[in-house]
Formats: C-alpha cells, structure tokens, sequence
C-alpha cells in the first residue's frame, strides 16, 4: 500500500501559500526522491480573498492530482479557516495563525495555534516571511518531509539577500510547533 499525504495551506490571497506548497512539493521531489504534485485556486477578488495551494506527497506516482482527504491543513485567516478547513480526515491536524483565526472549526482532527503572522514580524522583522514560518511550521507538525529537505528547498527558492532572513524564518516556525508537540 503506497503512503499518500495531502497538505493544505489557505489563507488570503499575497501571504505567499501558494509559494509555501510550491516549496514543499519541490522539497519532497527534489530532494527526497519522492513523488509530490501542487494544485492552487484562489477567490475570484485573487490578492486578499481566501486562496488555496495544495500538495499532495506519495512514494508511488499520483494518479489524481487533487487533495481528497486532508491530513493536514494551515488556515492564517478566519476566512480560509471557514472555507477550507473542511474535508480534514479524522485524526488529521489544523494549524492556524491564532491572531486571525478566533472561531475554531469543528470536526475530528487536531488543532493546533501559534500567532504565524506575528511571529513573522516581531521575532523574524518581517511580515512577508510569514509564509516560510508557516512552511516550517506545517512540516514539523507532519513530517512530510525532513527539517533538512524543507530548508534546502526554501534556500534553493530565495533570492541570495535573503537566504539568512528565510533560514531564520524556517527555523522559527518549525521549533515553535516542535516546541508545541512536546
């Protein structure tokens, strides 16, 4: 039975998601030898409105290309929460940006908060790394694919004067939610 892995990253259209899945596709391929297909959509308003990006991680080749049962999905607004933080298998997990997301969805899988966005801006300096905060986040929480593969995909995306700024981000978002699950 081959092992197949559904990821989604939603939150408003600009936060750089569809780059996160992007990533993390390229991580799972590139550097793990694995077989990883990314899918996006965004609102029809497309910067500000609820967007998607969704990777889908398998060690045998994907025959539909399209998530279907979630194991794991980041919501960073109340919006994305409401609308895409559906179809999350039982047992599976949510992660959401807590300043963003105060109504929790329901349903049976587990949640997880930690202020994305804000880590991003006090702890990093800058608010458009929140994306790659996220990424680390999302990959310590599933284990898709190794902290190293993550952070080498991220370095291999970034344009040289921010390799340091997006390592520091990665890491920070992937210790917190360690940090999380002890």
């Amino acid at each position: 039975m081959s092992k197949r892995y559904e990821i989604r990253f939603s939150g408003a259209g600009g936060q750089g998601l569809i780059t996160a899945g992007i990533i993390l596709a390229e991580a799972a391929c590139i550097n793990e030898g694995k077989h990883a297909v990314q899918s996006q959509s965004y609102g029809p308003e497309a910067r500000g409105g609820a967007s998607k990006s969704e990777v889908i991680i398998s060690d045998t080749p994907i025959d539909y290309p399209k998530a279907t049962i979630v194991d794991a999905c980041l919501a960073m607004t109340q919006e994305s929460a409401d609308k895409y933080a559906n179809g999350i298998k039982a047992g599976g997990v949510l992660l959401l940006d807590s300043d963003f997301v105060k109504n929790e969805p329901k349903g049976d899988f587990k949640i997880y908060k930690f202020p994305i966005t804000r880590t991003a801006k006090d702890e990093i300096g800058r608010e458009i790394v929140a994306n790659v905060v996220a990424l680390g986040a999302m990959i310590a929480l599933t284990d898709a694919v190794s902290r190293d593969a993550g952070l080498k995909a991220v370095l291999a995306k970034v344009p040289e004067a921010f390799l340091d700024l997006n390592k520091k981000a990665y890491n920070t978002g992937y210790d917190k939610v360690k940090d999380l699950l002890k």
